[in-house]
Formats: structure tokens, C-alpha cells, sequence
């Protein structure tokens, strides 16, 4: 009966919901290598066979034969670009490399304050800055084409921005990019003030594209986890910019080539190596987390290095061969190799980039890699969030009380 004297049928109660208990947590290798986390279509790095590919082309075949804004078209539109496309894409791409005033203006106070850490650092800056000065929104918040626009905007400035700084820093006025050149040639047209020679520009064109991407790397996997919170695209590639600024991910070429020059002579290689070997210590640019083989990448770089010749391209290629026996001596049954930072800092060094330009210089390939994967990410609305086991001492332990004050 209703309170004003109408029956009405009765309410049916809904039976109580089943809370599903959450799962058991899954133990997995320490630095999660060989754990699968989603699916991609971007590419896949195949370390028992040397082999990695950007969505269904080998990556160092497309580095051979192709642009850097064809695989940048190939990575954010899932096709390579017709001749067309190719002219549209190149001309939006290089429209988008010129910075908002607001960044333009800040920029000497954030090299003078990196001064010390180098471009890297001051691009986390000028990142956040460029991503506020765009009025990037979190990207659940936007659409697609939205997000496509924020992060081709973002990895279109990244040269312009690491480049400015670096001058900046040495006290030299940046240089504004060209239109007319294609990615590569001003990236080194705008490090150094003048238009490269063609062999270098396509050297270092070669290169970039050969870094695009590679599989779920620390960087990698940290703008995908920063782009699982839905945050927005500068927010996601300033945290890859941090994981990428480690040592053991992207700051090897210069350190690899510093070996080189520890090393000195061709009849120092045999002692240097083994008492460093025989102590645990580290070789930079050798050894992969999952290359069991030869990386390609490295494979590719030898040739292009090779093609210039000289003296430091033989004794890297002899540094290579006996580091590789001594290695296969000293430590049976490993695969180590010369992975891509030994090849990539040989190149950039016959190229003319200053070794504190080398893994800024990756960071401006690998952004594109970066923003296609966001891109990727965006289209899943379930946050990254892991668990860990706790090991400290077994709770709960009661708070003690705090000591009086003395006297």
C-alpha cells in the first residue's frame, strides 16, 4: 500500500552484488624482463634472432631505404606515406618545429640552470613549459585526433628545443630551424649553424630512424605507464625523458666512445679489458637485455661507419673483435655483443655532434617512438598499477611514544 492509499506492486530486491576477490599477486623476474604487459602494433624487438620492426617492416630496412618523416608517418598513421602524403607530412612536420614565444623567452634561464647536467635535463623543463604554452589537456580528456596533434607538436620541437639549449649553453645564440630540410639536416643544421654535407645528414638520418623505437625500454614503458593515468602528452614524454637520462638506458654512446679513448692503442685492448672484466666491472656498448645475437642495429651502424674509414672506425672494429673473444673466454655460454651505443657514438663523432649531444641526440629519434606509443596507450582506459612484495619488518609494530623534550 502507497501512503496515499494506492497498491502499487511490490519492490523487488536486487540480490546482492559478488565482490570478486583480487587475484593473488603473480611473482615475476626481477626487472619484469620477459613479462608481457598488453599487446602492441607498434613493433617487437626478436633478441634470439638480432631482429626488431616497426609495425610489419624490419626497422634497419626501413633505415636504409627510407626518410625519417616516412617511419615518423609510418609510426603515428600506421601506413608508409604515399609521394603525396610524404610532401604534406614533411611540410606539417616541419611547421610544427618553431617555439611559442613564451618558451622562446625562458629558454636561456633553463640552460643557464641546467648548465651542469646538460640538454637532457633542461628539455624535462622546456618540455613541461612547451606542453603549458600549447594548453595540452590530459589525453582522457581529448580525442584522437587531439592527442595525434599534441604529440606530433611535441616530437616536432624536441630538436629545436635540445638544440637551442646546447647552444645556449656553450653561449651561442640558438638557430632557428629551416623549412626547407628534411629532420635530420636541421637537427645538424641547427646544432651547429651550418647545412651538413649530405653523407653526414644521411648518416645521422639513418641512425635516428634505427632509434625510433625498441620494443617496451625503460622509457618507453614509462611514458606508457604516465599515459595509463591519462595525463597529458608533456607530462608523458618528460618522464620518458627522465628514464632515458640513466646511464643504463640512453646514456651510453658517449661513454662507449670513452672507452675507446681509455683504451688509447690497439695493444692495450687485451689488459684494459681483462682487468675490468676479471673485476665485474661493466664494457659499455656490449651486452643487451634481450639481444642474445648480434643487435642489428649495431650491425647497421659498423657499415655506415665503416663507410667513412679512418683510424677511429679500425680500432673500433678491432676494439670490437678482441672485447667480443675475451668476453666468450671469460664469461662461457653468454652472448655478448657490441650493442647500438658502441656504433652509434663512432658515427656521431665522424659526423661532428659533441659527445654531450649523443644521448639527446637518441632522445630526438626516440620521441617519435615515445609519442606513438602514448598514441597507443591512450586507447586503453585501464591504469598501469603493479604491486610489490613487502619485505621490511612484520607489522603492525604500536608507534612509540615520543621523548619528552630535554630539560
Amino acid at each position: 500500500m502507497s501512503i496515499n492509499g494506492s497498491t502499487a506492486a511490490p519492490t523487488e530486491v536486487a540480490a546482492p552484488t559478488e565482490v570478486a576477490a583480487p587475484a593473488a599477486p603473480v611473482e615475476v623476474p626481477r626487472g619484469l624482463a620477459g613479462v608481457v604487459v598488453t599487446e602492441t602494433q607498434l613493433g617487437d624487438v626478436r633478441g634470439r634472432e638480432g631482429f626488431y620492426h616497426y609495425r610489419q617492416y624490419s626497422a634497419v630496412e626501413l633505415a636504409q631505404t627510407r626518410s625519417f618523416e616516412d617511419v615518423w608517418h609510418l609510426m603515428f598513421h600506421g601506413t608508409l606515406p604515399d609521394a603525396a602524403q610524404r610532401a604534406a607530412f614533411a611540410q606539417q612536420t616541419a611547421a610544427l618545429r618553431h617555439l611559442p614565444e613564451e618558451v622562446r623567452v625562458a629558454l636561456p634561464g633553463i640552460a643557464h640552470a641546467s648548465a651542469l647536467s646538460g640538454p637532457l635535463a633542461g628539455l624535462r623543463s622546456a618540455l613541461s613549459l612547451f606542453g603549458a604554452a600549447k594548453g595540452f589537456r590530459p589525453v582522457y580528456d581529448i580525442d584522437t585526433d587531439q592527442r595525434r596533434a599534441d604529440a606530433l607538436a611535441a616530437s616536432a620541437v624536441v630538436p629545436t628545443l635540445l638544440t637551442a639549449l646546447y647552444r645556449l649553453g656553450q653561449g651561442l645564440d640558438p638557430v632557428e630551424p629551416r623549412d626547407d630540410l628534411p629532420y635530420a639536416a636541421n637537427y645538424l643544421y641547427m646544432l651547429t649553424g651550418s647545412q651538413p654535407d649530405a653523407e653526414r645528414a644521411r648518416a645521422v638520418e639513418q641512425y635516428l630512424i634505427s632509434t625510433i623505437d625498441h620494443g617496451f625500454n625503460a622509457s618507453t614503458f614509462t611514458a606508457r605507464v604516465i599515459t595509463s593515468t591519462g595525463a597529458d602528452v608533456a607530462a608523458c614524454l618528460v618522464g620518458a625523458v627522465g628514464a632515458l637520462s640513466g646511464p643504463l638506458h640512453g646514456g651510453a654512446p658517449s661513454r662507449a666512445l670513452d672507452t675507446l679513448d681509455a683504451i688509447g692503442t690497439p695493444d692495450r685492448i687485451d689488459p684494459w679489458i681483462r682487468e675490468r672484466v676479471l673485476a665485474g666491472e661493466r664494457i659499455m656498448g656490449f651486452g643487451h637485455p634481450v639481444y642474445r645475437t648480434e643487435d642489428p642495429r649495431s650491425r647497421m651502424l659498423r657499415g655506415i661507419a665503416q663507410g667513412f674509414g679512418g683510424e677511429l672506425v679500425e680500432f673500433a672494429v678491432e676494439v670490437e673483435r678482441q672485447v667480443e673473444a675475451i668476453l666468450a673466454e671469460l664469461k662461457p655460454g653468454r652472448e655478448l655483443h657490441t650493442n647500438v651505443e658502441f656504433y652509434a657514438g663512432v658515427v656521431m663523432e665522424l659526423c661532428g655532434l659533441p659527445r654531450e649531444m649523443f644521448t639527446p641526440t637518441f632522445a630526438s629519434a626516440r620521441v617519435v617512438g615515445w609519442g606513438a606509443n602514448i598514441l597507443e596507450q591512450a586507447q586503453d582506459s585501464k591504469i598501469i598499477r603493479p604491486a610489490a612484495r613487502y619485505v621490511g619488518p612484520v607489522p603492525p609494530v604500536p608507534v612509540p611514544e615520543p621523548e619528552a623534550p630535554a630539560g
